[in-house]
């Protein structure tokens, strides 16, 4: 199976966060499995970390730090490219974070199975795996 995970979802995948269920664990360390993580999820994180600016908030570690947790995780790089950009058009208005929309319309463009713990974004598709 081909999976995208969600930028939350992949944090929690390095931190062996307790959030992360046992059965997504699995299919996240199941070699069958091709996991990616997007350079959106980078920018997102990237992002938020800045934003910080020195005080405590819920981004533990820069996009360049992500970046390297994700590769030493065996995780491929899921680039964006231009259908990924275009495909946004198409989605339903049914979450408003660029983010998130972006990373739907990814998972849907190539397929990849998108793995969140988001109920707005299951709405998507029924190829969404919700937890």
């Amino acid at each position: 199976m081909n999976l995208l995970l969600d930028t939350h979802v992949a944090l929690w995948a390095i931190d062996a966060s307790p959030r992360l269920p046992a059965t997504i664990r699995a299919l996240i360390v199941d070699e069958a499995n091709d996991v990616a993580v997007s350079a959106v999820s980078i920018w997102e994180i990237a992002i938020k970390f800045a934003r910080a600016r020195g005080r405590p908030n819920d981004m533990p570690f820069s996009g360049g730090r992500a970046l390297a947790f994700f590769q030493e995780a065996g995780f491929s790089m899921l680039a964006v490219s231009p259908a990924h950009a275009v495909a946004v058009d198409h989605l339903p208005r049914l979450h408003d974070d660029p983010f998130d929309r972006l990373l739907v319309a990814q998972a849907m463009s190539e397929p990849l199975r998108f793995v969140t713990h988001d109920a707005q974004i299951a709405a998507y598709s029924d190829s969404v795996i919700y937890f």
